[in-house]
């Protein structure tokens, strides 16, 4: 294959679009451009999943369930973490290159035919993600899949994504994320979610905060659809911490589903796995249950790379995506619960646009209980808080002068903190990367991690 085709190619071409954070809130441009296309939003059932936390390890489950019951499956979720075609998966793996590039150059002439209208009406074109969502629904009718699991990007209700129509609409927890775009309340935010919920469908939600849940609940009811919560219609009925993961019995809209295996580690992940059973039980007709044996099967085979996911042992080092207050509370939790460490090495990267200090608060009371000590580093992404305005930001804070450590490469960050977690004579000192998507990506990719 000719370089002038391949992915890099293609990615680069995307890239020199506006970028992910400068969102266009719209849905003409891609109605249009589906339009032109023959509509491949309706060439597949959606189960589409939105929320604030959750919704990529949602997905992946939700995914897992309809794989075990011998369904063709597309899956679109954001953002990467090693390679753009992990953002478009069929049959849990990422498209492959040839098919990406082949797709994206079929559709490359009718998305100028959408830019130049735009550009007529003094509208900026295409964006990268608009672009790469038009990219994904072409991909997944091409194939044809039987059934799409798509992610939303950002918010809901003028999301790119929110150009499909979903059959089962899922909203992982709400909290505060991105409040200069959606929101400062979580029920300003609910708003924005409820835009995925739509005539002919079914919503599925986790427990969420009460003005959120009330604004779910309303919009449900406007527009005519069935509607259960977790912790009311569904939810965790016990779980307990195994190897590897955790057994979970999970009652469901249609049965109880005793002792799952989920291989990914703490109570969020719980949840969110009750969340993907009801919405595959919504998917199949509300009052059947599910096949057990089928859902074990799922459930054992399920990943989620970059969340609490082990890259290496001795010490032990983990990363975990959590780039938000609430990410950062559940992360800290589950790690306690689920890794006896002595000492925990935290190296911590945030982007710009996230609330830092209130994530610095968080983790500083999450790890109270902890012996711990910190390293500020920063990502290669441009939008990366620097290092030493981290560290100044913690001392702030409280953090003890004494535990925090600043470097602005990563690989120097990681060094620093497996030295630091191999001082404790017992060997079980341990590291966790957290904080930006980007960090653990690199994070990822320098322990050897190429594909997610």
């Amino acid at each position: 294959m000719s370089d002038e085709f391949s992915v890099e190619s293609v990615y680069a071409e995307l890239l020199g679009r506006a970028p992910e954070n400068k969102m266009e809130p719209r849905l003409a441009p891609l109605r249009r451009a589906m339009d032109i296309l023959g509509e491949p939003n309706k060439a597949f059932p959606i189960i589409h999943v939105t929320g604030t936390n959750g919704k990529t390890s949602t997905a992946r489950m939700i995914e897992a369930g309809l794989r075990a019951h011998g369904l063709s499956t597309g899956r679109y979720t954001s953002p990467h973490l090693s390679k753009v075609t992990e953002r478009i998966s069929i049959d849990g793996e990422p498209v492959s290159d040839e098919t990406f590039v082949r797709i994206w150059d079929e559709i490359r002439p009718y998305l100028e035919i959408v830019d130049n209208e735009l550009t007529a009406e003094g509208q900026p074109r295409l964006t990268y993600f608009e672009c790469l969502t038009i990219l994904g629904f072409a991909v997944f009718a091409d194939q044809p899949v039987n059934v799409a699991v798509i992610e939303v990007g950002l918010g809901g209700i003028t999301d790119a994504t929110n150009v499909g129509d979903g059959l089962v609409s899922v909203i992982t927890p709400i909290s505060l994320d991105h409040t200069d775009l959606l929101g400062d309340t979580t029920e300003d935010i609910a708003h924005e979610k409820a835009g995925i919920i739509k005539p002919g469908g079914f919503l599925v939600s986790a427990a969420q905060p009460v003005d959120a849940a009330q604004v779910l609940l309303e919009k449900a009811k406007e527009v005519g659809v069935p509607f259960r919560f977790e912790g009311v219609e569904f939810g965790v009925e016990s779980r307990t911490v195994a190897v590897g993961g955790q057994m979970v019995t999970i009652q469901g809209l249609a049965d109880r589903y005793e002792d799952l295996l989920v291989p990914l580690h703490g109570a969020h992940q719980a949840e969110n796995a009750a969340v993907a059973v009801a919405a595959l039980e919504a998917f199949f007709g509300a009052d059947k249950p599910l096949n057990p044996e089928v859902l074990q099967e799922a459930f054992a085979a399920v990943t989620s790379p970059g969340r609490l996911e082990v890259l290496r042992t001795a010490p032990t080092i983990v990363v975990d995506a959590a780039h938000n207050p609430e990410g950062i509370r559940v992360s800290a939790e589950a790690l306690q619960e689920a890794f006896s460490f002595s000492k925990l090495v935290v190296v911590l990267g945030i982007l710009q646009e996230k609330d830092a200090e209130e994530i610095l608060r968080q983790l500083k009371d999450s790890l109270e209980d902890v012996p711990a000590e910190f390293c500020f580093t920063q990502s290669n992404s441009p939008r990366a808080i620097p290092a030493e305005e981290l560290g100044e930001l913690a001392l702030d804070l409280g953090f003890g002068e004494d535990l925090v450590h600043t470097a602005e490469k990563l690989d120097d960050a990681l060094e620093w903190a497996v030295e630091r977690a191999e001082s404790n004579d017992d060997l079980a000192g341990g590291v966790l990367v957290t904080g930006s998507i980007t960090l653990v990506a690199e994070a990822r990719i320098l322990l050897g991690k190429s594909e997610a």
